[in-house]
């Protein structure tokens, strides 16, 4: 019942989020869109009143003329309409999901052993240090040099070098799965970050200003400004980050960190490539070295270019060795199935699991029937995906997965 009812809250916290970042990413387009596609107007009135750029659009039966003022109207309506929300609800449900499938089982999600030992209390520790350092390390580089004129190239160099850094550090400390999460979750939080600690309260004080009968200082609007523009670079390599947990061939691959950032780098570029595009400038070449991003990295992580020649065969296999390290036999029994799944994947689904407080996802696999209930799931997670085991926490060979796959290539069989 337990398993049932947080299956339930995932799914929930997963739509609610799923929902709200499609929010926050709309409204986030649009104005990027908006501001790139006014043009100066043409009526003198417009100009009187301060409007530094309009547009016409006709959409849903209706017809649209937004504008933009240079720095503010000469009077402020009673009500503004102002946009955080969308931004703080995704933080916030993407923050509760992280907690209730990691940090709440982060000796299961966050550590891989193999990758670097530490206990499950500080690997959660060290994944919130993550997320609040990454904040504190862009808001000082964009708060010491982002004022400077001219430092836009500086600022963003720099800011790429830390994207760079952090993501070779996550993939150096957590599982490789969690490593692809916080990467996209501390730049999802620098994003939120942005519009709580400077986009919102910069237009505060020009609001403030204005209602006083003051002008509004200009550098509010340049410092959000700023802030605004590195928010929608960073939005395709986050989506990625989280669209990537569902494929183990991305973050299980050999050298992962490389491969998300290559990926990331894609997306940015496929961004400033809408981004011009917005502004009436059309170049091709954005998108075309993305997609050779994209294709190296598939061409990469490929079979065929991960494969070795094979070594020569030993004599004769040891019992021990035809268990994991001989390769799989041409014909496959159950009990060498259930003796691999024994092995290396009852400590999660057994009804009282060794690594988890709770069966995974409510799977069994303690018994024949059970087993067979699930083949197709077993065989289409611990052999075609490999996602399982998790972190290959229990380490499973290759061989092993293969032992499940011709066991249920040839009919699964139990008996």
């Amino acid at each position: 019942m337990e398993a049932y009812l947080l299956d339930w809250l995932n799914l929930l916290l997963r739509w609610l989020h799923v929902i709200t970042a499609i929010a926050w990413i709309g409204s986030s387009f649009y104005f990027v869109w908006l501001d790139n596609s006014l043009v100066a107007p043409s009526d003198p009135e417009l100009k009187e009143k301060g409007v530094g750029g309009e547009l016409w659009a006709v959409h849903g039966g209706g017809f649209y003329n937004p504008q933009k003022y240079l720095l503010a109207p000469k009077a402020l309506p009673e009500h503004l309409h102002w946009f955080y929300w969308e931004s703080y609800s995704t933080w916030l449900s993407g923050f509760a999901l992280f907690s209730l499938l990691y940090l709440f089982n982060a000796n299961v999600f966050l550590v891989d052993r193999n990758v670097f030992d530490m206990s499950a209390s500080m690997a959660g520790g060290t994944a919130i240090a993550f997320l609040l350092f990454n904040w504190l390390i862009y808001d000082a580089i964009c708060s010491t040099i982002g004022d400077r004129p001219g430092a836009d190239r500086l600022v963003n160099l720099l800011v790429g070098l830390q994207v760079i850094v952090s993501v070779w550090a996550a993939c150096h400390l957590f599982s490789g799965r969690a490593a692809f999460l916080i990467s996209g979750a501390s730049l999802a939080t620098i994003m939120s970050a942005n519009v709580l600690m400077w986009i919102i309260p910069g237009q505060r004080k020009m609001v403030a200003s204005m209602r006083a009968g003051q002008a509004p200082d200009p550098i509010h609007g340049k410092r959000g400004k700023q802030r605004s523009v590195h928010n929608t670079y960073f939005t395709l390599p986050v989506l990625f980050a989280m669209l990537s947990n569902h494929y183990s061939m991305t973050y299980s691959a050999p050298h992962n960190w490389l491969v998300l950032l290559f990926i990331m780098a894609a997306g940015a570029l496929i961004r400033q490539f809408f981004v011009l595009r917005h502004k009436g400038v059309t170049n091709w070449w954005y998108p075309g070295v993305a997609v050779v991003l994209l294709l190296a990295v598939i061409l990469w992580m490929s079979p065929a270019m991960q494969a070795t020649p094979a070594a020569p065969a030993p004599a004769a296999a040891t019992p021990a060795e035809s268990g994991s390290a001989a390769a799989a036999p041409s014909a496959v029994g159950f009990a060498q199935v259930q003796q691999v799944i024994q092995a290396r994947c009852i400590q999660c689904h057994a009804a009282k699991p060794t690594l988890m407080p709770v069966p995974g996802k409510g799977v069994l696999l303690d018994s024949p029937d059970n087993i067979a209930q699930h083949a197709q799931q077993i065989y289409q997670q611990a052999v075609v995906q490999k996602s399982m085991p998790l972190g290959n926490m229990t380490h499973i060979t290759d061989d092993e997965r293969a032992v499940i796959g011709k066991w249920f290539e040839s009919g699964a069989a139990v008996r």
